[in-house]
């Protein structure tokens, strides 16, 4: 593996690494409730992925009136942070990243979340020993389904879009890789189906971080590009 092109892994974190999508879920559905602006939980639930700016023009509609949008995101970020002490990795999380760093691979964290969600997540992670680079919302001018937050993953880790893969849990997230010819691995961890990864255009699918670790090195992270 060449030093001056190393190849890496860029992971999402929500409902990738870390079973937080329900919770962001439910924190969305609280938070448009309170604002008397309800929306079916399985409604909210197939927008997480999104940032919180894309993710109310999905729910609510482009042409609404977004003077309560703040009110919104700080309600969700209030009621979200009551978890953060219960944050939980996915089966094999810690130990995936840990396999990919052992076979030379550059970990990098790109997640689109906010800087002190970030801390929580990565406290839950308990793998900062093999993480080259994290990203936050901070790092990204538009979310996902934009490819914006990967372009930061790249930039900071020195990594290039022809020799990484992205591993994510959301149709958006695939949808982001794909803007810049990335592959996608899914996971269903995060509850979004193996059918709608694939139709999305995932290269291949798995249960959760474990499953991809069981068949690690037939998998697209360790095939050469």
């Amino acid at each position: 593996m060449p030093t001056d092109n190393p190849a890496g892994v860029l992971f999402d974190v929500d409902g990738t690494l870390v079973d937080s999508t329900y919770l962001h879920t439910v924190s969305w559905w609280e938070a448009l409730r309170q604002t008397d602006r309800p929306v079916p939980m399985a409604s909210v639930h197939r927008a997480i992925g999104m940032g919180s700016d894309k993710l109310l023009d999905h729910l609510l509609g482009p042409e609404r009136d977004r003077d309560a949008d703040g009110k919104l995101r700080d309600a969700h970020d209030t009621l979200y942070a009551e978890y953060w002490e219960r944050l939980t990795p996915l089966p094999g999380a810690a130990d995936l990243l840990r396999a990919c760093a052992e076979r030379g691979l550059r970990v990098v964290l790109a997640t689109s979340a906010a800087e002190h969600e970030v801390t929580a997540l990565r406290r839950a992670l308990d793998a900062d020993d093999v993480i080259a680079e994290v990203t936050s919302s901070a790092d990204a001018e538009q979310s996902k389904p934009a490819p914006d937050i990967l372009v930061a993953a790249l930039d900071q880790s020195g990594l290039t879009a022809g020799r990484v893969v992205f591993v994510g849990d959301s149709v958006w997230d695939v949808a982001a890789a794909q803007k810049l010819d990335i592959p996608c691995v899914g996971l269903t961890c995060g509850g979004t189906s193996r059918g709608e990864l694939v139709g999305a255009g995932a290269v291949a699918v798995y249960d959760d971080p474990a499953a991809l670790l069981a068949t690690l090195d037939d998998s697209p992270l360790t095939r050469p590009r």
